[in-house]
């Protein structure tokens, strides 16, 4: 089974505001990033959005060890909090109100397909990766070519 390292990023400007994702895969010798960005979104919707863009790009079974500065996401991976909202109808406990119910179901569908590790790093501690997605992020804000976050726009 091929073995991938990910580093992914999310932030928004005003949070919510302007925002983006940016992510750097290592296989082997190979090298890939991505990143995206949306008009008006939350930092913890790009940091779900930074996770499922990298994980969709890989073709096929990976051992993946994806590296996140984003505890709200690498806590709900590694601590049962996923599955328990997915076994509640991707809601939390009390029947309560899921944020960014959108994105999780695809989280989990793409994380699914890989056998996952989930690492967090601090965020802005000088690791050149998650670095380099930080910069990712700005990079596509910047660029101002903005999707429209139809999840956010519905209350997602």
């Amino acid at each position: 089974m091929k073995e991938v390292n990910i580093y992914t990023d999310g932030g928004a400007r005003g949070n919510p505001g302007p925002g983006g994702y940016g992510a750097v895969l290592l296989f082997g010798k190979h090298r890939k990033e991505v990143c995206g960005a949306f008009r008006h979104t939350t930092n913890n919707r790009m940091e779900l959005m930074a996770a499922i863009a990298s994980l969709s790009l890989l073709k096929e079974r990976c051992r993946v060890v994806l590296y996140s500065d984003s505890k709200y996401l690498v806590d709900s991976m590694t601590k049962g909090w996923l599955e328990g909202w997915k076994k509640r109808g991707w809601k939390k406990a009390g029947n309560k109100e899921l944020l960014n119910d959108d994105l999780w179901p695809k989280l989990d569908e793409v994380s699914a397909r890989h056998e996952m590790e989930w690492k967090w790093v601090k965020g802005h501690a000088g690791n050149p990766l998650n670095e380099r997605c930080d910069e990712l992020v700005h990079e596509a804000i910047d660029a101002g070519v903005l999707e429209e976050d139809v999840g956010y726009s519905k209350g997602g």
